[in-house]
């Protein structure tokens, strides 16, 4: 008979403890390897069958399944963290602290804790007993290039029927959310005196055409999509960040822009990304000037699941609570490519993820612990 894995508080406290920050900043990047090693031990302990999937150098996917069969039950959670700031923490970051009914830690809704409380939650279950198999899946980089998801995808794996991502809802299921595109445009032009224009040809103001035009472009989407499930019911595109030129007196050579897209579900990644690049090549050719394009995100598909899918039904039935949409990006479309009635559920608020001083509310971890062994119970056993 398979042993237990530790308590729950005390898993959580080693996986804080464990850094595991992704970041794009080589610097501040870490490997999520310790953190998946933690999981693989209490894991095999607990009864599981656990792979170790190879990512990228340093990054690991974590796969562990108990009990036999297929149309299973997936619980999926990621490993790494976002940086922090240690100066803006009233406490350690990296060392679980309770105080105000809350555990603090990086981690700790976003989303340490919801790997533990399943891990926790499967220990009601003997193994032999289970009529569907029951996954837990341990993820790298979602909080950069979510390659950790876009493997298993890629590997065309069948995973499960029905999966649960335990990002912060306030345990109330999510069923769909907005698609991201992050994008850098850079026009180079020629710089040159700026006592004569005729010296150079200006990056900067093909910049500004370019706005003028990205602008128009936004309201013409906003025009055409909405979907009033959404707070925010249009797309919205930002223009987050912009660079050129080098002093007063010299005409800008290069000029660079970044924006933010978040997009709807039914709309496409690429197409969106083609319009803009052809509005981009337009304004820069009638300038006699070249336009480059970076992706700084690969894109985060929008994410749809039927409101009449026998998940997010039993999950409205249970949690007494209709399921959101939400403008926040995870790895459930991954998993809905994946052939997997795929529900955004878990404890924390998205309020909290990303900020100094992260909590978990603790009167959400046994609601959490008892409605996974819920989903356990009607997915795996009946």
């Amino acid at each position: 008979m398979p042993k237990n894995a530790p308590e729950l508080i005390d898993m959580v406290s080693q996986l804080i403890a464990t850094p595991s920050i992704s970041c794009v900043r080589p610097e501040l990047d870490m490997s999520n390897e310790p953190v998946i090693n933690l999981l693989a031990n209490w894991l095999e302990t607990s009864g599981f069958h656990v792979t170790r999937q190879q990512v990228n150098p340093g990054k690991f996917n974590l796969i562990a399944t108990m009990g036999q069969g297929s149309d299973g039950l997936i619980f999926s959670g990621h490993t790494d963290t976002v940086p922090c700031d240690e100066a803006l923490w009233q406490s350690d970051p990296f060392k679980l602290t309770e105080r105000e009914n809350r555990f603090f830690g990086l981690g700790s809704c976003d989303m340490k804790s919801f790997i533990a409380m399943a891990i926790t939650a499967s220990q009601s279950f003997d193994p032999e007993k289970l009529i569907h198999p029951l996954t837990i899946i341990a993820t790298a980089d979602e909080e950069t290039t979510m390659s950790g998801a876009r493997l298993l995808t890629g590997n065309g794996s069948n995973l499960g029927r029905f999966c649960i991502i335990g990002e912060p809802t306030n345990l109330t299921p999510v069923r769909e959310h907005k698609g991201i595109i992050m994008e850098s445009i850079r026009f180079s032009g020629l710089s040159g005196h700026s006592s004569d224009p005729s010296l150079g040809n200006s990056a900067l103001e093909a910049m500004h055409e370019f706005i003028q035009q990205l602008l128009i472009f936004r309201k013409q989407l906003q025009q055409k999509f909405k979907n009033t499930a959404f707070e925010v019911s249009t797309p919205t595109l930002n223009l987050g960040h912009i660079h050129g030129g080098d002093n007063p007196n010299r005409i800008c050579g290069e000029c660079e822009l970044h924006i933010d897209l978040r997009f709807l579900p039914g709309m496409s990644i690429e197409e969106l990304r083609d319009q803009i690049r052809t509005i981009a090549t337009q304004v820069a050719s009638s300038r006699e000037q070249s336009a480059s394009f970076t992706p700084l995100l690969m894109g985060v598909p929008a994410m749809h699941t039927a409101s009449d899918s026998i998940l997010n039904e039993y999950l409205q039935e249970i949690t007494k609570k209709q399921s959101l949409s939400v403008a926040f990006g995870t790895e459930a479309p991954f998993y809905n490519d994946m052939g997997c009635e795929t529900i955004v559920m878990g404890p924390g608020s998205i309020k909290q993820a990303h900020q100094p001083d992260e909590f978990l509310p603790m009167d959400q971890i046994q609601p959490t612990v008892k409605l996974l062994e819920n989903l356990i119970q009607r997915f795996c056993c009946s």
